[in-house]
């Protein structure tokens, strides 16, 4: 009887917890509306500086013909990145797992390519790509791979070295030391990655789409900002701000998603 109640505790306690996870970000960003209308009222600033709240709503509905396309553009560069760099990141930290004098020989390219900001080069890949698009593509990508790359090559390096002896022992080779034992316990490093990619997968889009942004079709929310910012529209520029933010959490949210789904049966980090 007693176990049975503590059960209705936990799940209780359990649905309570999920309640306020989908609640408590919704509050907030009601708190941050409200915070945002009642300052614009009393202090009264003119619209063409920060325009209120309902303003930038009714902005992004009228102009949804024009931000939604573009919304999409921005959305696809980034998730089309983002997905190159998984896979590119992670086979690359397989392989420099796997031999250290690849890694050796790999570091000095790596560490210019990675503090290098991509402001800087974002120009010159503009000039060496086929096209615009591929240019973004390009610059979402160089910023995504390698925290990618790095929080996966640091999980594989981070495996038990008592199990390692042990497979070791029972004469386990090194492709089967790293299925069973090193893949896995790379995992959480791996979707910390993820996470930390997802976001700057959207950043380095931006960035290339101010640097080698077009017009027409396949304009992305970056340069509809730019456009407004120019014309002095700022509830379609704060509507495209707007539009970023959702995109980003969004997501945030979706990697979250992932690494819960994978490592909540298994890894402390998921099983709150």
């Amino acid at each position: 009887m007693t176990a049975r109640y503590a059960k209705l505790g936990l799940s209780k306690i359990s649905a309570r917890e999920r309640i306020l996870r989908v609640t408590a970000p919704i509050v907030g960003a009601f708190v941050v509306i409200a915070c945002w209308a009642v300052y614009v009222e009393l202090s009264e600033v003119p619209p063409y500086i920060l325009p209120r709240p309902d303003t930038v709503a009714m902005a992004i509905v009228n102009d949804w013909p024009i931000l939604g396309p573009a919304l999409w553009v921005t959305a696809q560069t980034t998730l089309v990145a983002l997905l190159l760099a998984v896979a590119g990141g992670a086979c690359a930290a397989v392989i420099l797992e796997q031999s250290r004098w690849i890694e050796t020989l790999l570091s000095p390219v790596m560490v210019t390519l990675q503090v290098t900001p991509i402001v800087a080069i974002a120009p010159l890949i503009l000039i060496y790509a086929p096209t615009p698009w591929i240019a973004q593509l390009i610059c979402a990508f160089l910023v995504t791979f390698f925290p990618i790359m790095l929080n996966t090559l640091q999980g594989l390096k981070s495996a038990d070295r008592n199990h390692a002896d042990l497979l070791k022992t029972y004469g386990a080779s090194r492709w089967q030391a790293l299925v069973y034992l090193k893949l896995p316990s790379a995992l959480p490093n791996f979707f910390a990655g993820l996470k930390i990619g997802g976001g700057l997968a959207l950043v380095a889009a931006v960035v290339g789409e101010f640097a080698a942004g077009q017009a027409g079709n396949n304009a992305g929310l970056a340069f509809r900002l730019l456009e407004a910012q120019y014309r002095l529209n700022m509830p379609r520029l704060f509507a495209c701000l707007v539009l970023l933010a959702i995109l980003g959490a969004a997501i945030f949210r979706l990697m979250s998603t992932l690494s819960k789904v994978a490592l909540r049966h298994w890894h402390e980090s998921e099983q709150k």
